[in-house]
């Protein structure tokens, strides 16, 4: 597969997915039955979103491996069909989030020397919850229930991304595209 293939195939399900998961957070959005998916738990509002979102990171270490930090302009990006299906505020905040997760990723990634699979692990012990704090105060969302089940949607996502690559590369040391 050429480069522009590969671009292609991690990036495009990125940007598609940024959208999905944002799109997600609108109540008006939710079909009935297929979708609709929130609820009132005693720790507060959760959202179908909040369970799924971790996915995006999976797709994120993708695009990101194949460009780099150029991935910021791919969330960029994304945050133009946001802000017109989701609203400005759920783009600003979507864009802020990955924005700062995207920060950390890059001290992490910059600063340490261990294998990619355990920047992986290291960048998400900080990134993860940085991000879903920033998105959920500033969107308007946060509550016990959706930070804890969307911090655990996304460490989900980063250990599939970690097995995967220790089945690729076992025990050896992995080159980051960070």
């Amino acid at each position: 597969m050429g480069k522009l293939a590969r671009i292609a195939v991690t990036v495009l399900p990125y940007v598609a997915f940024i959208v999905l998961v944002n799109w997600l957070f609108v109540p008006e959005h939710l079909i009935e039955g297929v979708t609709q998916w929130s609820t009132n738990t005693w720790m507060g509002t959760l959202y179908l979103a909040n369970v799924i979102v971790g996915f995006v990171f999976v797709l994120r270490d993708y695009a990101q491996r194949e460009i780099g930090h150029k991935v910021l302009l791919a969330t960029l990006l994304a945050g133009i069909p946001v802000y017109y299906f989701a609203g400005p505020g759920l783009a600003i905040a979507s864009l802020v989030a990955f924005g700062l997760s995207e920060m950390t990723d890059w001290a992490v990634y910059s600063f340490t020397k261990r294998p990619l699979q355990d920047r992986i692990i290291l960048s998400s012990l900080i990134a993860v919850p940085v991000d879903t704090l920033a998105f959920q105060y500033l969107a308007q969302y946060l509550s016990p229930a959706a930070f804890a089940t969307e911090v655990l949607s996304k460490a989900i996502g980063v250990a599939v991304v970690w097995y995967l690559l220790r089945l690729r590369f076992g025990n050896s040391e992995v080159a980051a595209a960070h």
